[in-house]
């Protein structure tokens, strides 16, 4: 009776190592999922335009399904940028079939809504954000990428974003009356438009929210005389005070009406005139994917 107890025992013992070096060998043979993501207006990633540290968001869910806040293969999985590579918190492996993938920058760590995801854009974009180490311009700059029917590889996901914002760049010229330089410390302020909106992520689309108010949004200052502001993408129907340059008190304002359009930087140079009332306001071309 004790010998058969042993044997069976024996038994189990050999069954048990049996399954765990069979998961081990098919874990061996699993292929790691990894991602090569491309900021946009790039032919590859840099340090001038995706930096160490920066993270993105990952979905992946079986190709055509529909995508959904949870449930998927990849659920919101957070990938950190070491400056040559982008890497998970967990090991990821490929399973059969061909799966659709959707990522999204500046992660968010409280995601709990995918087709309708609440984003506003800073309004002080000069000024840090609190937590998330990046002025309040990046912070703004939504970027989305979307790669369809990829399956099992050792190649990277290559993962292309786009700006799904709009960008206003506004150069302020000295015009022939006014005296001295463009100073150092002015101001420019974007008003009447609305900075909250949902983006539906299976699509990269960004609606503005009807029932939000107005605001204004102070203009990121690059170097003297060159300001840039992101901006909801919205249609503003009616004249309105759209831009305030405020030079050493004084207020220029431009009033405008002005369609803001996804993923579209638009130039305005605003040359100043001794008299506010005199400035000349010239449009220029619109750049997609701009860098």
């Amino acid at each position: 009776m004790k010998r058969w107890n042993f044997n069976y025992i024996a038994m189990i013992l050999l069954l048990l190592a049996g399954c765990e070096s069979f998961e081990e060998k098919q874990q061996e043979t699993q292929l790691p999922i990894r991602f090569m993501a491309e900021y946009p207006g790039m032919s590859r990633v840099t340090a001038s335009a995706f930096e160490q540290e920066d993270r993105i968001g990952v979905f992946m869910n079986v190709e055509g399904e529909p995508l959904e806040a949870s449930g998927n293969s990849l659920n919101n999985e957070l990938l950190e940028f070491d400056g040559s590579a982008w890497n998970a918190e967990r090991d990821l492996f490929w399973d059969a079939g061909r799966f659709d993938v959707y990522a999204y920058y500046p992660y968010d760590d409280d995601m709990r809504v995918v087709d309708d995801y609440p984003f506003s854009v800073s309004l002080n974009q000069n000024a840090v954000e609190e937590g998330m180490g990046m002025d309040g311009y990046e912070a703004s700059d939504f970027l989305w990428a979307n790669t369809r029917g990829v399956e099992a590889s050792m190649e990277p996901v290559r993962l292309s974003f786009r700006h799904r914002m709009s960008k206003l760049i506004v150069r302020l010229v000295p015009g022939e009356d006014y005296e001295g330089d463009i100073p150092d410390d002015a101001r420019v302020l974007v008003h009447n438009t609305v900075p909250d909106a949902t983006i539906d992520l299976s699509v990269g689309l960004v609606t503005k929210d009807n029932y939000a108010a107005t605001k204004t949004i102070e203009a990121k200052r690059v170097e003297r005389g060159y300001y840039t502001a992101i901006v909801v993408p919205q249609r503003l129907m009616n004249q309105v005070p759209l831009v305030e340059i405020v030079v050493q008190g004084v207020s220029y304002m431009v009033e405008r009406k002005f369609v803001f359009k996804p993923g579209i930087q638009h130039t305005m140079t605003v040359t100043l005139a001794k008299n506010p009332d005199q400035v000349k306001i010239e449009i220029g071309g619109e750049i997609e994917n701009w860098d």
